[in-house]
């Protein structure tokens, strides 16, 4: 009998991305757009795969799909799947890996040129006629920032981090690799937490979110940054104290910040980094990962977990 399978949340993967590799596969697909938790439970009975890239799998609904065999996470984070009880149940879980190195750095790079260079705000200058009115040949409203000789700190150093790291030394910027956060036992190559604090330019964030990194860089955590240093987060928002960000960047602890990601997405209106209106903090909605290439790439791995764990 031919499998039945279901995919919750497609359009997280972009209109402009084909399915034909899961349509290869002899199963009976059918592709939702996105599924409201309500909806999640009648969309899934009945079926031996499921796709979801953040619609939540939790206890008591993989306790109703006696047929589930394999669920299939179109993402590397797995923590919207209750992976103990799928284990108990005898259900397999895949998910992506590696496939996001060159547009995770592409992105990370992006945002600090953008906060070393400006060139947004330089950009608006002119548009309002700022240069045509200057007195001089250029305008130096905005301090510039050269990355070469800078010290660029890794949290986290997975290939995500070492993808961002090569754009790093090809600045001429020198890296330091943090250590786990309080651990006092430092690994060959790596730099203690607190001294990648004091001694980073630009911070840029690239571990899981988990027990021990939620609110891993706090109000404590900026006292110990440069007043120069930039932070920039293309990992996960509860990583970083959203808060006590913008407390740092309003008391110019820091002298700027991006973020690719928030403590919860989509955000609601009133999150404390979408109301502060900060010039030194640029958001952007959750694209590190999201080149075209990147998207091919997750499909193909995707399209290979459910084949191989299904053997089909």
């Amino acid at each position: 009998m031919k499998l039945n399978g279901v995919f919750l949340d497609r359009d997280s993967l972009g209109d402009d991305i084909e399915l034909d590799l899961l349509t290869d596969l002899d199963i009976n697909w059918t592709f939702y757009p996105h599924t409201d938790s309500k909806d999640t439970f009648e969309r899934c009975v009945g079926m031996d795969v499921i796709i979801s890239n953040k619609v939540v799998l939790d206890e008591r609904l993989l306790n109703q799909l006696p047929r589930l065999k394999h669920i299939a996470i179109a993402a590397t984070g797995t923590n919207n799947v209750d992976k103990e009880t799928a284990h108990k149940l005898g259900i397999q879980v895949s998910n992506v890996v590696d496939y996001a190195g060159s547009s995770v750095a592409q992105l990370t790079f992006s945002l600090i040129l953008e906060l070393a260079n400006h060139t947004n705000k330089y950009a608006k200058l002119v548009k309002q006629g700022k240069w045509t009115e200057s007195k001089t040949f250029c305008l130096l409203d905005y301090p510039i920032m050269e990355l070469a000789g800078k010290t660029l700190g890794l949290v986290g150093y997975g290939s995500l981090a070492r993808s961002v790291e090569k754009l790093a030394l090809a600045f001429g910027m020198k890296v330091l690799i943090a250590e786990h956060k309080g651990t006092k036992a430092i690994r060959e190559g790596r730099t203690a937490f607190e001294q990648v604090l004091r001694q980073s330019d630009v911070i840029s964030l690239h571990c899981p979110l988990t027990e021990d990194t939620e609110n891993l860089i706090a109000q404590a955590d900026f006292e110990q940054m440069k007043g120069t240093a930039l932070l920039v987060n293309t990992a996960r928002g509860g990583i970083v104290n959203e808060h006590d960000l913008v407390l740092a960047l309003n008391e110019k602890k820091i002298a700027g910040a991006a973020t690719d990601v928030l403590s919860q997405e989509p955000p609601p209106n009133d999150n404390v980094l979408l109301t502060a209106q900060l010039d030194n903090l640029i958001i952007t909605p959750h694209i590190a990962w999201a080149s075209k290439e990147a998207r091919h790439r997750l499909l193909s791995q995707l399209a290979l977990n459910i084949k191989t764990g299904l053997d089909l």
